[in-house]
């Protein structure tokens, strides 16, 4: 195989300026370009972290509803690593984020948590 990295996530968002806003004001991603395809009537916009390239997120007309319990077949969750899982849950919770109650991974011994996105994708905290 020659695969080297993960080049990029691709979500679909329900409403573009609420995933827009979480994406980068509550999780802090940064924008690398915006772009309104009018013929698509579709919103894209490249987020990094960390200079990374890392998520691209879209908006459609209508897109349909899709099953994203962690439980479901298909993405089963989205996890970033954090240093500190306690000051990124109060970050989260200080902007109106719910989170579970924090997990020990029986593997790893290292703590971990998951809260949704504003279209209820499952997202994770995993402390380095």
């Amino acid at each position: 195989m020659f695969l080297k990295n993960v080049h990029h996530i691709a979500i679909i968002c329900s409403n573009y300026e609420v995933s827009k806003r979480f994406y980068v004001e509550v999780l802090g991603l940064k924008i690398i370009s915006e772009t309104f395809r009018k013929d698509r009537d579709s919103h894209k916009l490249d987020l990094s972290l960390n200079g990374q390239y890392i998520i691209e997120l879209f908006s459609f007309p209508s897109p349909p509803e899709r099953p994203s319990r962690p439980e479901a077949v298909g993405l089963r969750h989205l996890a970033f690593e954090v240093d500190d899982i306690g000051k990124t849950i109060a970050h989260l919770n200080q902007k109106g984020v719910e989170t579970e109650a924090v997990r020990i991974d029986a593997g790893t011994q290292k703590r971990f948590t998951f809260f949704e996105d504003p279209d209820g994708l499952p997202l994770e905290l995993y402390e380095k």
